[in-house]
């Protein structure tokens, strides 16, 4: 579906994860500027680096001693996730995974997130893999990569290349590497959610910079109403909105780290051909959680619009919206605004 609007969309991934959990209808009113009665309610805020960035955490509810232990259990929850996860850390699983081509005993979560990435890969036909490490790098230099390059770093990804198991994960070849960057942050958010939920906070906002997922509703059991912007900032257009509940919703966009002016390249890379994709300025997608969306947000705009709406044909729960380089946009059947 294409139209002549020209929406908005800007979301920095790099500047700030802000996580707002509310407990009950009438604190996430509050939370959202819908409501000024705030006196029953108490407030605890929390700053935290985390995945390269700044981790905001403020919730609020009746008793503040129960605040203060569902912020602190959800921050330790998401950290250890960070440690376990992220390649920029060297003791990480996958840094020692990228390091040494092999991960003996690793947890279940980051058996987890590969397998949900091998889903992604699989859903996607490729277009989503976690392997593309030595492209990205490539896109990374600061210099344009030349063919031969290019050539040599595709030798070194495949999905088939990687294999999962209980006791240990390893990659096939020499100088291979994996990155979660596409997934890894979503699988993070998700199970800072669910952190929250064990606390008893059961209607949340959580933003991590492009990627959020919505639990509950708002006062008046409303959906909540998310904006999305247009990606190139200098052009103006009409605000699209997107209302859900108990959703997750992922957009990756070729603004976010762009190593061309013109947006030719940037942090995404197409699996079979080592470079940018050059169709889509930004790709949206809800889910049920924000792990898949992200994945799925990443490989769409590998895909371009006519393919990844017609995979969501097939994906329960997960509608698309997409907007070109032109700025025109496009959607899913079930994509509602």
């Amino acid at each position: 579906m294409k139209t002549g609007k020209k929406n908005q969309m800007y979301f920095d991934r790099r500047k700030f994860l802000q996580i707002v959990a509310v407990a009950g209808a009438a604190g996430a009113g509050w939370a959202l500027g819908l409501n000024r009665n705030t006196s029953r309610y108490k407030v605890v805020q929390k700053s935290q680096p985390m995945m390269g960035t700044i981790l905001n955490l403020t919730l609020y509810g009746p008793e503040k001693n129960v605040l203060e232990t569902a912020v602190e259990t959800t921050i330790d929850r998401m950290l250890a996730l960070e440690r376990q996860l992220s390649r920029h850390d060297e003791g990480s699983e996958i840094a020692t995974l990228n390091r040494t081509g092999t991960l003996s005993q690793p947890s279940r979560d980051a058996r987890t997130v590969l397998e949900l990435a091998r889903f992604v890969n699989d859903k996607t036909r490729g277009a989503f893999d976690v392997t593309v490490l030595p492209l990205v790098k490539l896109q990374q230099s600061g210099k344009v990569p030349d063919r031969s390059s290019i050539q040599e770093a595709l030798a070194l990804t495949g999905f088939h290349h990687l294999t999962i198991g209980e006791e240990k994960i390893t990659l096939a070849r020499a100088g291979m590497g994996i990155t979660l960057d596409g997934i890894g942050k979503g699988y993070i958010v998700d199970q800072g959610v669910e952190a929250l939920r064990q606390n008893g906070f059961g209607s949340a906002y959580v933003e991590a910079g492009g990627d959020l997922m919505v639990t509950g509703n708002k006062p008046g059991n409303q959906p909540w109403r998310i904006g999305i912007r247009n990606p190139r900032p200098s052009s103006s257009g009409e605000l699209m909105v997107l209302k859900t509940s108990n959703h997750a919703v992922a957009t990756s966009g070729d603004y976010m780290q762009a190593y061309a002016a013109d947006y030719s390249r940037h942090h995404i890379v197409n699996p079979r051909t080592g470079y940018s994709p050059p169709e889509l300025a930004s790709a949206t997608i809800t889910a049920p959680t924000v792990a898949l969306a992200d994945g799925l947000a990443t490989a769409a705009m590998v895909m371009g619009h006519k393919q990844s709406i017609a995979m969501l044909k097939n994906m329960p729960n997960c509608e698309g919206y997409f907007i070109d380089k032109d700025l025109h946009h496009y959607q899913s059947a079930g994509f509602s605004g």
